[in-house]
């Protein structure tokens, strides 16, 4: 009954249902029922076809042994090799990583990728843990995990509280055990280990582009633009330095600890100068705002690049802008959605606006596997010719169909997995 009522759209606020694995599972299902696929198909597609979970000792530095615990979700590798992050955070969870690695396979569809999707991550703080401690973590994971990743069969990449230090420790232990050079293994690494031109901002490029041609559907022009980020990582500061180049006045900007607003906009170069390695900065200001309160300013343009489950069926209807482009996992609720496409808010989902990140990742991965590499300007343009294709795609699936942008996402995402699997005879 849970999902159905989800299904439905029309759930009472107290029942709204948050967890990010059913409400993906949800719209899957609303996804493949519209594209007229059989029950075995969702069966197949609504759980990763495997999922590892592995114990890692690390010795800290002070002589103790502490045991971590790790996973590795591949969703569905009927299209091609799973791809998708590993993330160091002390609230991971299985589920979690499931849903994560579904809305990889998304990605990969949505921009046409020759990959399913997955996830890692392991369930640690990295901000208490020294860096040789994170190497021993790092390489643990690796000699874990190894028997079930590689270049033809699953492809990690960085994700939360993860970098190209770690990705490089990771690499390096994976071509021991294996015995040769393995820079295809993973992607997201140093230059100099093989990495790609334009990989590091890719994230926020990608959101950038999506935020440019949902302005046009919007007759939005993106000059003197209000925009409010929530979220100052990886992904939110790269973007609030892209829409500040491009003209727009970002007005509000968040992390963990509150939310700086400026209806005539932030200095984004000074907050970028003073942010710490972790993406914060408001604690150094006093005039602070909440995050709630941050998500309701009027603006033209909110992108939730933070955490999951910040638009909800409790605050949708206060949100003040004409467009939210989803840069964060999972932000808005199913609930949510439906009330903010009933309001004319033109929502870019997550699965799209994000996929940014994975396609360069693609890019890394094809120049590794060739051994010839691209500039900077090549991999952003090719990176937009992609992403442009994939908005116009979706938007035109949405206005056909007349289903909100993330049922239209889905639809598109789901397709490319649902016909190979069939083609495989696997349904």
């Amino acid at each position: 009954m849970e999902q159905q009522s989800v299904a439905t759209g029309h759930q009472p606020e107290e029942q709204e249902n948050l967890d990010v694995l059913v409400s993906t599972q949800t719209v899957i299902k609303k996804a493949l029922d519209k594209l007229g696929y059989p029950d075995p198909v969702y069966n197949l597609l609504k759980e990763p076809l495997r999922v590892l979970t592995v114990r890692i000792p690390v010795r800290m530095d002070d002589g103790t042994v502490k045991v971590f615990t790790g996973y590795r979700a591949q969703h569905n590798d009927a299209v091609g090799p799973t791809k998708g992050g590993v993330r160091f955070h002390p609230d991971v969870t299985e589920s979690e990583v499931k849903a994560l690695s579904i809305w990889m396979s998304l990605k990969a569809g949505i921009v046409d990728l020759p990959y399913g999707g997955g996830k890692g991550g392991i369930v640690c703080d990295p901000r208490n843990m020294s860096f040789r401690e994170l190497e021993r973590l790092s390489r643990g994971y690796v000699r874990a995990i190894s028997q079930v990743v590689g270049p033809t069969k699953d492809i990690p990449a960085p994700d939360v509280f993860t970098n190209s230090q770690i990705m490089a420790w990771m690499m390096d232990e994976y071509s021991r055990i294996r015995e040769f050079d393995s820079p295809g293994f993973i992607t997201g690494k140093p230059l100099v280990l093989g990495g790609s031109r334009g990989r590091e901002t890719a994230t926020a490029k990608g959101v950038t582009l999506m935020i440019r041609e949902a302005a046009k559907k919007k007759g939005l022009s993106m000059e003197g633009a209000r925009v409010v980020i929530q979220g100052f990582g990886n992904a939110g500061s790269f973007l609030a330095k892209f829409m500040h180049d491009s003209g727009a006045k970002v007005i509000g900007i968040s992390d963990a600890y509150g939310a700086l607003h400026d209806p005539d906009g932030l200095d984004i170069d000074y907050l970028l100068d003073r942010r710490d390695s972790f993406g914060t900065v408001t604690k150094l200001f006093k005039d602070t705002i909440t995050n709630q309160e941050l998500l309701e300013l009027e603006c033209d343009i909110l992108v939730p690049a933070a955490v999951e489950n910040q638009i909800t069926a409790k605050n949708a209807h206060r949100i003040r802008a004409d467009i939210v482009v989803e840069a964060a996992n999972g932000p808005t609720t199913l609930e949510a959605t439906r009330i903010l496409d009933e309001r004319g808010i033109l929502l870019v989902p997550d699965v799209l606006a994000s996929a940014g990140g994975v396609t360069v990742s693609y890019f890394e991965w094809v120049q590794n596997n060739q051994g010839y590499y691209w500039s900077e300007d090549e991999v952003e343009q090719k990176l937009e010719d992609i992403m442009v294709r994939a908005f116009e795609n979706v938007y035109r699936t949405s206005q056909n169909r007349r289903v909100d942008m993330r049922l239209a996402a889905y639809m598109v995402g789901v397709r490319k997995m649902a016909e190979a699997s069939r083609f495989r005879g696997w349904v």
